[in-house]
């Protein structure tokens, strides 16, 4: 899921809003429980995941896409063969 640099960062940067450049580490700690916690509920994917599925959804869509280019061809051909 999230990697546990990305966490402390992301714990860093609340304690920074509250105006502390150095929470005490128990809260530090209770933070970062907190923030993976509510992640894991979020059901989120890493980058690498969602790249993933990207590349296979655009090969998809140029499949797709090439099928229907070749399904016109096709219709195209049955509707001249029946003409003659």
């Amino acid at each position: 899921m999230i990697n546990r640099e990305t966490i402390d960062q992301l714990a860093q940067q609340i304690g920074n809003l509250f105006g502390h450049n150095a929470l005490p580490q128990d809260f530090q700690r209770n933070l970062r429980a907190v923030i993976q916690a509510g992640l894991g509920k979020m059901d989120v994917v890493t980058r690498s995941e969602f790249d993933a599925q990207t590349a296979v959804l655009e090969r998809t869509r140029a499949k797709i896409d090439q099928l229907e280019i070749q399904l016109t061809e096709l219709a195209k051909q049955l509707d001249s063969n029946e003409l003659h």
